[in-house]
């Protein structure tokens, strides 16, 4: 008998290794609120700004506004995720977001409302590159791929209920009570990370003076600016895809989003094990492929199953490419530049969907939606051949060595 408890034993894996820690849940629920309370935003904002009176290209600007404000604070985030702490960044991040989506419903004017996003992009920036940076150090280094693909599932499920949600609450309560619920889940996110053990601070082994402008990690350089011509096909579905539906008769916009976070799950179960084992060779070219697919879809958008076909393939491609792109971010970082790393990835990351949603606004205004989605088909082509270039660059520099 304790032959078989001694072999089970030196069968079972090292508490180390493990993921799905305490703080792990927790971190995992609190990113799962967060997001949740933002993705109910996703779809409804658009229309809010629509009541106000706003255009196509207003509304482009509200959401641009919002993702280049969270860019410009990320810097300053990733600095003080190594001097004030972990916790510190991420509750302060999570009350702005709170208390500025609280304040939305009271909101009469456009210009008001772009002032508050302005602000509450700066309490996203510190709360998600907080919280990237906080799941980064519970999971295993050997585990990280597979460790940041089940931490993404944190926000993908909130994907899957969050604009499906917001999208059917609009007619039935006020955009007042729907921004009241974003603000309340934003608090249960608050309220656990109060529970979350945070990792200390750790001084660098040799003291150097910190460069002047240190506003981005270079290791993390690759895998952020492939991350923005991704992100750059987020923008355009997010803000214009309900009008664009809307614009062809096509149903099915509330399906889409739960498709599209369902396929998006079932790839981050085994894109991050992929990633871990054989590299991102094996996980960015096809999920990129799955993405460019799906933006011609949209572009041609005839009918509902058209629209379900690419949610599918897009939440496949995406699912596998994010946090891959993440995980290598974040690798080849030194310890105290952790946080640095996954500032930088989330940086690119915004400026792709900030950058894309004021483009595509004047797109929209000026042609039509369906240019917004054949732009974003040439910015994925733009990412592969970035990739390759990124790909062969170091393959020659490792023969070189």
């Amino acid at each position: 008998m304790s032959d078989q408890m001694g072999e089970a034993r030196a069968y079972s894996r090292p508490k180390e290794d493990k993921i799905w820690t305490k703080d792990f849940i927790f971190i995992w629920l609190a990113n799962f609120f967060i997001f949740l309370g933002f993705q109910m935003t996703l779809p409804t904002l658009p229309l809010y700004v629509k009541e106000l009176g706003g255009s196509d290209q207003m509304v482009g600007i509200i959401v641009g506004i919002f993702t280049f404000s969270a860019l410009l604070l990320r810097p300053f985030a990733g600095h003080a995720l190594e001097t004030k702490g972990r916790g510190f960044v991420y509750i302060i991040g999570l009350a702005i977001f709170v208390i500025t989506m609280g304040i939305y419903g009271f909101l009469a004017s456009i210009f008001l409302l772009g002032l508050v996003r302005v602000i509450q992009g700066a309490g996203w920036g510190f709360s998600t590159t907080a919280g990237g940076t906080i799941a980064t150090d519970l999971i295993p280094p050997k585990r990280r791929g597979e460790g940041m693909g089940y931490f993404g599932l944190s926000g993908n499920i909130a994907l899957a209920m969050g604009p499906s949600l917001g999208l059917s609450l609009v007619g039935i309560i006020s955009f007042r009570d729907i921004f009241f619920i974003c603000a309340t889940l934003g608090l249960t996110a608050l309220l656990l990370s109060l529970g979350i053990r945070y990792k200390k601070v750790e001084a660098p082994e040799t003291q150097s003076k910190p460069a002047r402008f240190d506003v981005l990690e270079k290791t993390a350089l690759q895998p952020s600016i492939l991350m923005f011509f991704i992100t750059a096909t987020f923008g355009g579905i997010a803000t214009f895809l309900p009008l664009h539906a809307l614009e062809r008769n096509v149903e099915g916009i509330t399906m889409y989003f739960l498709v599209y976070a369902i396929f998006l799950m079932f790839s981050r179960l085994f894109a991050g094990q992929i990633y871990d084992k054989k590299g991102h060779l094996y996980v960015f070219i096809p999920g990129a492929l799955f993405i460019f697919s799906a933006m011609l879809l949209l572009a041609w958008l005839p009918s509902k199953t058209i629209l379900l076909t690419a949610a599918a393939l897009y939440g496949f491609g995406f699912g596998t490419v994010q946090p891959a792109l993440q995980a290598w971010a974040v690798d080849r970082a030194e310890a105290n530049r952790k946080g640095m790393a996954n500032a930088t990835f989330f940086s690119f990351f915004d400026l792709g969907i900030g950058v894309a949603a004021i483009f595509f606004g004047m797109l929209a205004s000026n042609i039509n939606y369906a240019s917004i989605y054949i732009a974003s088909s040439i910015s994925i082509l733009c990412s592969i051949i970035i990739y390759i270039y990124f790909y062969l660059k170091g393959k020659r520099q490792r023969s070189v060595i």
